[in-house]
């Protein structure tokens, strides 16, 4: 099952007084650094600090009162785990999280303040899938996938809808939209409303390296597979294989995903935070990364970039501020 613009617009009306519609905003310095024009749209101001909130709240929001009662289970490394609480707090709905022993404790502790129940496993030996399908099983609950799922893609769709609209408010074609890429449901959305609306703009994807497992499929021409040995601080993209539903989408849309490294993310990190005063998490700062790293050219071009959450944990962003990553 795939969607379509009127998805994301239904998705738009569903979220109208609940998403926060994030801004387009510019930095002349960076305009300075890159070449071109550059606006970022800053999903760390968004609800639970990131995009995950546009997707939970349209799936959950479309639950019959039934499944509202029995409630729902995701999992998560984080930010759709806080995404899906709040959904549910808001909806009056049960939650229960799947998330991973290792997840930052700023993440653990949001999802709990927004009220979901958690249930911890080891991303490296334990099937996340088969623990959140076990635990609808008992308790009758719906599986809420993090980005498998076309009302979440529709929902993460919204933020390529608002850059389309922001930038012609300001009187800006767009030459490239860049996005970070996991499962590829945020840039699955953006890349469907972008398209639809701005046919000539390319969309390009960021991935963790070692993690980049869209790039590698989109060179293949299949769904390849990520190296088991693999690791990285970006916590929040480190998706095992692209989904079955955004792979085809992607492998459509996309212009092309790079591959950026640990300590060229912990760059970025450091450039945003003494820059353009933003708090961004590794796995929401790597298309700036791409920017920033030349690996996606902006020279000359007009661009928007999705930051797309700010949920790091205070520990590791210490460590990234004072140069030990």
């Amino acid at each position: 099952m795939s969607i379509d613009l009127s998805d994301i617009q239904a998705a738009a009306a569903r979220l109208e007084g609940r998403a926060v519609r994030t801004p387009l905003i510019e930095s002349p310095a960076l305009n300075e650094r890159l070449g071109g024009r550059v606006l970022i749209k800053p999903e760390t101001l968004q609800r639970a600090g990131a995009f995950k909130f546009r997707g939970a709240y349209n799936r959950l929001s479309q639950l019959s009162g039934d499944e509202r009662k029995r409630g729902v289970v995701a999992f998560s490394s984080g930010n759709h785990a806080q995404g899906v609480a709040l959904a549910a707090q808001l909806l009056g709905c049960p939650a229960l999280i799947v998330m991973p022993s290792d997840s930052p404790k700023v993440k653990v502790e949001g999802t709990r303040g927004f009220g979901a129940q958690i249930r911890f496993y080891d991303r490296f030996t334990e099937d996340r899938v088969a623990i959140a399908k076990e635990i609808a099983d008992e308790r009758g609950c719906v599986v809420v996938p993090s980005y498998d799922d076309p009302h979440i893609i529709a929902g993460q769709g919204t933020a390529g809808l608002e850059i389309v609209e922001q930038a012609r408010a300001l009187g800006v074609a767009l030459d490239k939209v860049l996005s970070p890429v996991g499962g590829g449901g945020l840039i699955a959305g953006v890349s469907t409303a972008v398209k639809a609306l701005s046919p000539a703009t390319e969309v390009w994807g960021a991935e963790p390296a070692g993690f980049d497992e869209t790039r590698r499929s989109l060179a293949s021409g299949k769904r390849e597979t990520i190296d088991e040995g693999a690791r990285s601080i970006c916590d929040a993209l480190l998706t095992p294989i692209p989904g079955e539903l955004t792979w085809p989408i992607n492998s459509r849309n996309l212009s092309g995903v790079v591959a950026v490294t640990d300590a060229e993310v912990a760059e970025a990190m450091r450039y945003a935070f003494s820059t353009l005063k933003l708090v961004i998490e590794p796995g929401g700062c790597v298309a700036l990364t791409a920017a920033l790293t030349g690996k996606i050219d902006l020279k000359g071009r007009t661009a928007a970039i999705v930051c797309s959450g700010g949920n790091v944990d205070p520990a590791l962003y210490a460590r990234i501020l004072n140069g030990e990553l």
